[in-house]
């Protein structure tokens, strides 16, 4: 019988084969049965977490004789038109890892997914987190989220300790920390702003408390406010604001150049997600990284606090078209108990979706009580793609136009707003 460590070692030789017929069409990529038992496939846009994943299938497994859990990663900037493709053929995986809120949508829709109500017991979960996998127009539960993210500002413990700075508790000594670290030639945030996505995450981390997070999500989703706010046009201008602190022509550098900046010792900062913890970690086992919240910029509104916004996401579904719907289920079922939610906070390093899970790593326990002590969502993805253009989508373009130049923080709201009015309804 083949051994997951013998899948691993021809996966790894074979990657990128499958990668480049992947992105073209899947073939032979459904469960199936090998004689013995039942192979279900689990499709996934996180290919840094194999590993993982073959470690936590494996204690699947050993409790569920006869199957097997064939984990396949593919390129995240590819993975949608993969799994569309696959789900509307025949040849789709019987767990497909699936967006979240507004992207869940289409899947929905298209009848590509197994409801699950009645299969899953969600009932003592976050909310917020439980909306991320419900269908807009039925209310139906089409999945399990995995995790819960959060936007994080990490920092380099041993750098701040050796330039003499302190974890900085106002803004005005942010930025002393951001101009101390300037003047002795180390870049004091890398950002990568070619990678558009990544902006609007990097606005909630360096300016979520600008605008007033929580307090503004409700005020924008029941119409009261909206995005030509004059605070959120501030927390817009907080970002060309601290440009001079990112790399240089930050337009031209990369998500993944920037995190090496950070993990090379390079730079001071990394604004980012919790889901890049693991990443950075092997990207520099010896680093000691801890993380913070960026205070409230000047002139936020009255009361604001540093916080760490939120969202649920990668979560796994059942194919409608799966030949296993009942293994399949029964393995999302099992997604959303302790034991799989723990073994995703150990061995994935994230913040699980399921409630009770605890915390080994000092770093993720700071970003998961921080989240939960003065968490807000993640605005733009939480409530801000359902329609199009999506929220992240207008801000991510929008600020690499601030970045550049050719837009102001005004026309960037301005044009955020006019763009999710089109489709947005307010609550109230």
């Amino acid at each position: 019988m083949t051994t997951r460590t013998s899948r691993s070692r021809i996966a790894l030789a074979l990657g990128a084969g499958v990668l480049a017929l992947a992105a073209c069409a899947p073939s032979s990529s459904s469960g199936g049965d090998d004689g013995d038992g039942t192979t279900l496939t689990v499709w996934s846009w996180r290919v840094e977490d194999k590993a993982a994943y073959d470690k936590i299938f494996d204690v699947y497994e050993k409790s569920h004789p006869g199957v097997t859990v064939d984990f396949k990663p593919f390129k995240a900037t590819e993975y949608n038109k993969i799994l569309a493709t696959g789900l509307a053929g025949k040849d789709g995986p019987d767990v497909p890892q699936v967006r979240s809120y507004g992207q869940l949508q289409g899947t929905v829709a298209a009848g590509s997914l197994v409801p699950l109500d009645g299969k899953v017991d969600l009932s003592s979960w976050d909310e917020n987190v439980v909306a991320s996998a419900k269908g807009k127009e039925d209310g139906k539960i089409y999945s399990v989220p995995l995790a819960r993210q959060a936007t994080v500002l990490f920092y380099d413990k041993k750098m701040f300790s050796d330039n003499g700075v302190q974890v900085p508790t106002t803004w005005d000594q942010f930025i002393a920390a951001n101009e101390t670290f300037l003047k002795k030639g180390i870049t004091p945030l890398a950002v990568g702003a070619k990678d558009d996505w990544t902006l609007p995450i990097v606005h909630e981390v360096l300016a979520g408390a600008r605008f007033g997070g929580a307090d503004f999500q409700e005020a924008v989703t029941s119409g009261a406010k909206d995005f030509t706010d004059p605070d959120f046009v501030a927390s817009v201008e907080v970002l060309k604001q601290l440009e001079k602190y990112m790399p240089k022509s930050v337009t031209g550098v990369a998500v993944t150049d920037a995190m090496t900046l950070f993990t090379s010792g390079k730079a001071a900062m990394y604004p980012g997600g919790s889901y890049d913890l693991a990443t950075l970690q092997k990207g520099n086992p010896e680093m000691e990284i801890g993380v913070m919240q960026v205070p409230p910029a000047s002139g936020a509104p009255s009361g604001a606090t540093g916080t760490t916004a939120g969202w649920a996401d990668g979560n796994f579904a059942v194919n409608s078209k799966s030949p296993h719907q009942e293994e399949a289920t029964e393995l999302v079922t099992w997604m959303a108990t302790p034991e799989f939610g723990q073994l995703v906070a150990d061995e994935v390093k994230q913040i699980s979706a399921v409630p009770g899970v605890t915390y080994s790593d000092p770093v993720l326990k700071q970003v998961a009580d921080d989240y939960d002590k003065t968490g807000s969502p993640y605005l733009l993805l939480t409530d801000f793609r359902y329609g199009t253009p999506t929220g992240t989508d207008l801000l991510g373009k929008g600020a690499q136009e601030l970045f550049l130049g050719s837009k102001d923080a005004k026309t960037v709201s301005t044009e955020l707003n006019s763009g999710v009015m089109t489709w947005f309804e307010p609550t109230s």
